[in-house]
């Protein structure tokens, strides 16, 4: 049988937000399940955080909420984060990426988000 980890879409309008619920989702209130996209696919590897079994998959409901909420805005933002952090020879791509972001093109927060969850097969947009 498998589980269903429900991440309710209208709780999640940053990328914070979203770390947060998927956390609780699966490990109860404070819980974790990654904070960064890195981190996001070591837990869906069964790293830290990982539930024992397998069959699993991660219910995203209300997830139009969640696309508007992490789209071209809060992407911006977390590049900005991401640019100000970086190793100075990945600068210009980030930079690109913040450009494109900010003229509305380009992969989303949300689109990396589901991106990882699905390439795991483990996604069910409601």
């Amino acid at each position: 049988m498998t589980t269903v980890y429900a991440i309710d879409g209208r709780r999640v309008q940053t990328l914070e937000d979203f770390w947060r619920v998927i956390g609780e989702a699966v490990n109860g209130p404070g819980g974790y399940f990654g904070r960064n996209l890195d981190a996001l696919h070591d837990c869906l590897h069964g790293g830290m955080g990982a539930p024992e079994d397998d069959d699993y998959v991660f219910e995203w409901r209300h997830h139009e909420a969640s696309r508007r909420n992490l789209g071209y805005t809060e992407t911006a933002r977390q590049l900005k984060f991401r640019l100000d952090r970086c190793h100075p020879s990945n600068r210009p791509l980030v930079k690109a990426d913040l450009r494109a972001a900010r003229a509305g093109t380009g992969p989303t927060v949300f689109d990396w988000l589901t991106g990882i969850l699905d390439e795991h097969g483990k996604l069910r947009l409601a």
